[in-house]
């Protein structure tokens, strides 16, 4: 029931706000479970994958649309990206001298400071359009590499990159970036079958995990709907400031 309602609530926040759930998920199982790294990263991707999934498909009739034109683009760099972050996250956890869990949530602290801070600034902050290609590939495959390595699907950063990048409105922002996360948390799933690393998981608890993550796809596109950009953007920071809380804490266990 706990691993059912975690998945369940950060689903819901990540459906509304873009950042698929993953970057709640993390620090919140490394709170309260006693799992390995590597088995909280996988579980916490396959529930990021099937809400993910789940969403995109319930928002194609949206009236909120992908911008294929450059998010595809961001999307196979994300793939590119979310093989590496795999291959790197294992070979650090191969490693028995090294804190993974440490060096998670200390990542996961920086980039949430950065995200709060760049929205605090974001008023003053002039945005750009970027149209390159291989530019917006290049970004996808940073955004791959950083998600698939900490398990988060994409956080925060899709949401500040895309705003930042491509000048997109909360709203718009918040599917392009879960449509980013489907393909990079398909890509690291598909590399950690294929290398034979799945960690020893209960399968039965990602099952209930990944049910909770396509329940919480289905009430957070619900309640997004209600919502406009002004009320997601200030969602979405408030949110930031409990990650935040919550990153130091796990920070000081993990010392």
């Amino acid at each position: 029931m706990l691993y059912f309602a975690i998945a369940l609530l950060a689903s819901t926040i990540g459906a509304i706000s873009g950042i698929g759930g993953g970057i709640i998920i993390k620090p919140v199982m490394d709170c309260f479970s006693d799992l390995s790294p590597s088995a909280i990263s996988f579980m916490s991707g396959c529930t990021v994958l099937a809400m993910a999934c789940s969403t995109y498909i319930r928002g194609l009739k949206s009236p909120v649309k992908i911008n294929y034109a450059t998010t595809l683009w961001l999307a196979f760099g994300a793939c590119a990206g979310g093989w590496l972050g795999k291959v790197v996250f294992s070979m650090i956890a191969a490693n028995a001298t090294a804190n993974v869990k440490l060096i998670q949530s200390v990542m996961l602290l920086i980039i949430n400071l950065l995200v709060f801070l760049y929205l605090v600034k974001k008023a003053g902050i002039e945005t750009k359009h970027v149209k390159n290609k291989l530019v917006c590939v290049i970004i996808g495959f940073i955004l791959g590499v950083s998600s698939s390595f900490l398990g988060i699907g994409g956080g925060p950063i899709n949401i500040v990159v895309l705003s930042f990048f491509f000048s997109t409105q909360a709203k718009e922002t918040a599917k392009n970036s879960l449509f980013i996360i489907l393909f990079s948390q398909l890509t690291s799933f598909i590399t950690t079958v294929a290398t034979h690393t799945v960690p020893d998981v209960n399968f039965f608890y990602l099952a209930i995990m990944c049910f909770g993550g396509i329940s919480g796809a289905i009430i957070g596109s619900s309640i997004a709907k209600k919502m406009d950009n002004a009320k997601t953007e200030k969602f979405f920071r408030n949110l930031l400031i409990a990650l935040i809380a919550l990153n130091i804490y796990n920070i000081y266990a993990a010392i």
